[in-house]
């Protein structure tokens, strides 16, 4: 037997040149039977640099004065529509194709704002060849890079991170791929979804990847708002013995990677479906992805994931999968040698709801002998080998209940037992389950609908909505809301909509926009009152049942408002996935169109920027899924200081069921999740960090929100007075709560007021007051955070009792259940 050697390998050295793909290192380890392990390090801390926005408008101040919207002369909308019931009429044309595109760069400079185009049609904008005879590669790729006709190209770093927004649509159709395409921040590609169009790369092509997702000019953790959905990524006429990578992708949070098949070779020696190869990445959720042949499907590495309904067909290996947090949900392996490659996950992985069939094994890693590397199954099915540690293979066959390898926390006892395979069940609760399985569901994309059945906000005449970042557009977009809820699916296109009062989003709405182009953004005396806040986007009323759906929406401030409200869903469907938000986004401050971004360099005390982001009260019941709660720790169109506290990040009081798929909260001052009596609750991957000013020298949690606390609040009373590292943000705080069913938690503490730190900079992540019973943690992992759980007041999970990952790692803590 040949000796097994361990090697660990810093994922910021080892990504940095497209000249050493990670994949080589692995295939040449996986060669000499060697471990190879990808983690961030020790004494990673974020570096972020802000994109100039040189060509910004900065005359453009909401905060200080907003244009008025021409009123009607006659209430046209006196009278509701006679509409039926609003479902797929099997329209054979995609909506959003024929649909009129008027978005705009809201703050950019008058002088190209206007010849600046937000929607770009390869074909009939560009020329791109959709027959697969001539090269489209040339034509794709003018459209990506297009400014304005009289400014700088989108490559050229002038209109920071949100103010070049580009949606490129590629129609149905075979595009023949001579040289690679590159995308940008702010950059959206869409296909048709009845019909997807395939980017097939010609017997000769010259490069290592087919798609570069990463924008080069910046890190990977500050490749924000790019997407990429409803496409065929094609390399079989290339040789299976080439190297080649179809698609890069070493993005971060609010990025969108879904409804994408990628076709290889079977057999193939040197083809790889997706990568993260050039550099360090934050990514929350790759979604509803198929993979056929090739030697790899995914080689990844990153902070964490969640792959929701991955197929991968006919690979030699699935996934090499590195990171420290990693969760897979409603996954197929089929006709693979290796499933998962998990030798490169140094906290946990977790694996629910999945199948395999006809494979060698579908897990292979190592045993670390501490809490490292931790392996939590649940529901899977298989009939071969399902988990070989090294050499031994220490689970075969499927998984009915929850199988634990790690550190597990029984029911009634605070000390943990290193488990090398323990078998428990976990009793889901009937309301969040679907034939058997978690309920998951794709985005919507509305492809059965004719565009007849929507309504451009921006074209309703009599009833103006601008979205131009100056104009207050409430009155006109809670009449268009209200007149066609239950008639018309409602396309928001790029822009700013700027609101002083509460919009109603009243049952019966479906909302659409052009991704991290489409923003909400609160302004006004409305939203003053901390101790009586007003909600910005109110989601039905108490108790409703029906249908309400947000997709591609973006949610700010433009002022430092500490009664602000963004989101509060009410409403509960009918059946799970009626009421939801999917790739929908908070930002607080960071950002140009903001006070926010522009004066909050000093005291989180002079910059209580918004109340809360999202409020889930206890009549809703809502699927959520690819959501960034996001409070600016860095500047993203500039280089302004940001030293902003949003009071709260996610409260949930839901009880009938709520979905959690892909989730991430960050720099929220008092939690980052908060369950209050709720119940009956799913989620797979919630990612936080604690504010970086948070800490020894500067505010001392609740302030600066002491006196604007709520019941559900965080008090701190368990801390000391001058305790600074317990008077830190909660990663999740539990009261009253039951059912709970959390995978793949995970908070990172890399700052003490925003200085580096030495040791544990935080003393605790979730603290449990009292239960209804049946709360389970799977998969939880800390970074620099002395308890990952505290029972009330009794310090339970240490990371130095659970030493592994990034720090702590616990694969399963079984509260009160």
């Amino acid at each position: 037997m040949m000796k097994t050697t361990l090697i660990l390998v810093s994922m910021l050295s080892s990504f940095l040149a497209r000249a050493a793909p990670t994949r080589s290192l692995i295939e040449r380890a996986t060669n000499q039977s060697t471990h190879v392990i990808y983690f961030p390090p020790l004494d990673y801390s974020p570096h972020p640099v802000g994109i100039p926005y040189t060509i910004q408008n900065t005359s453009t101040e909401p905060w200080l004065h907003l244009v008025e919207p021409s009123s009607p002369r006659v209430n046209v909308f006196a009278t509701k529509p006679t509409c039926s019931s609003l479902s797929p009429s099997g329209s054979s044309q995609f909506w959003y194709e024929a649909i009129t595109h008027n978005g705009q760069s809201s703050f950019m400079n008058s002088s190209y704002k206007a010849n600046y185009k937000v929607f770009r049609n390869v074909v009939t904008d560009y020329g791109a060849d959709n027959t697969g005879i001539k090269d489209a590669s040339s034509a794709i790729q003018s459209a990506i890079a297009a400014g304005a006709t009289n400014g700088p190209s989108r490559s050229s770093t002038s209109m920071g991170t949100t103010g070049q927004p580009a949606v490129v649509y590629i129609p149905s159709g075979t595009y023949l791929m001579e040289d690679s395409i590159q995308l940008y921040v702010g950059t959206v590609i869409i296909g048709d979804p009845l019909n997807p169009p395939i980017l097939k790369a010609s017997s000769n092509f010259p490069n290592d990847h087919i798609v570069y997702g990463k924008d080069p000019n910046h890190d990977g953790t500050i490749n924000f708002y790019i997407a990429f959905k409803n496409i065929i990524i094609d390399s079989t006429s290339v040789s299976g013995s080439t190297t080649i990578t179809l698609m890069d992708w070493t993005v971060s949070q609010a990025t969108q990677l879904t409804n994408v098949v990628f076709n290889m070779p079977d057999n193939s020696t040197g083809h790889t479906g997706l990568s993260t190869t050039y550099g360090y990445n934050s990514n929350v959720i790759l979604n509803d992805l198929t993979f056929y042949g090739g030697v790899v499907g995914m080689s990844l590495s990153g902070q964490q994931w969640v792959f929701k309904n991955i197929t991968i067909i006919s690979a030699t290996t699935g996934v090499v999968a590195g990171g420290t947090n990693l969760v897979f949900v409603g996954c197929t392996f089929k006709n693979v040698e290796t499933g998962i490659n998990a030798t490169g996950i140094s906290g946990s992985l977790t694996l629910i709801d999945s199948t395999a069939s006809t494979l060698g094994s579908l897990i292979t890693s190592y045993d670390s002998g501490n809490a490292g590397n931790s392996i939590i199954l649940e529901n899977v099915v298989n009939g071969g080998n399902t988990v070989t540690l090294g050499s031994s293979v220490v689970k075969s066959g499927s998984v009915t209940g929850t199988w634990i390898h790690g550190n597990y926390y029984a029911p009634g006892n605070a000390n943990a037992r290193h488990e090398k395979g323990h078998s428990t069940t976990t009793p889901r609760s009937s309301v969040l389950i679907s034939n058997g399985n978690y309920f998951t569901m794709r985005p919507p994309t509305y492809q059965g609908y004719s565009v007849s059945q929507f309504i451009n906000i921006k074209s309703v005449s009599a009833y103006p909505v601008y979205g131009d970042g100056a104009t207050d557009d409430t009155k006109n977009i809670n009449a268009i809301l209200s007149h066609y809820a239950d008639c018309k699916i409602i396309y928001f296109p790029a822009g700013t909509y700027i609101v002083t009062n509460t919009i109603i989003v009243p049952a019966g709405s479906r909302i659409i926009g052009d991704a991290y182009g489409s923003a909400i953004s609160a302004v006004g005396s409305n939203f003053h009152n901390p101790n009586a806040p007003t909600t910005m986007v109110q989601v039905g009323n108490l108790g409703d049942v029906g249908v309400a759906q947000i997709s591609d929406m973006l949610f700010t401030v433009a002022d430092a408002l500490q009664g602000c409200k963004l989101v509060e869903v009410n409403i509960a469907g009918s059946t799970p996935g009626d009421v939801g938000l999917w790739n929908s986004h908070f930002r607080i401050g960071g950002a140009a169109g903001s006070k926010v971004q522009t004066n909050c360099a000093g005291s989180p005390d002079i910059c209580k920027a918004a109340w809360g982001l999202l409020h889930l009260t206890n009549t809703s019941s809502a699927y959520i899924e690819n959501m960034w709660g996001w409070t600016a720790d860095h500047d993203l169109d500039g280089s302004h200081g940001q030293t902003i506290s949003t009071g709260r990040g996610m409260l949930v009081e839901a009880t009938k069921g709520t979905w959690l798929v892909g989730t991430a909260m960050e720099h929220h001052t008092l939690y980052q999740y908060n369950f209050e009596y709720a119940s009956n609750v799913f989620s797979a991957l919630q990612q936080s960090e604690t504010p970086y000013w948070q800490g020894p020298g500067n505010d001392l949690a609740p302030i600066p929100w002491a006196s604007n606390l709520i019941t559900s609040d965080p008090t701190f009373s368990n801390c000391g007075t001058s305790d600074a590292t317990c008077r830190m943000a909660f990663f999740e705080r539990i009261r009253g709560s039951s059912n709970l069913f959390l995978y793949g938690g995970c908070v990172w503490t890399f700052f003490n007021n925003g200085g580096s730190c030495n040791g544990d900079c935080q003393q605790n992540a979730i603290r449990v007051l009292t239960s209804q019973g049946n709360i389970y943690l799977y998969g939880t992992n800390v970074k620099s955070v002395t308890n990952l759980v505290v029972s009330t007041d009794t310090d339970i999970a240490t990371e130095s009792a659970n030493a592994g990952g990034w720090g702590g790692v616990v694969a399963a803590y079984a509260y009160d259940a």
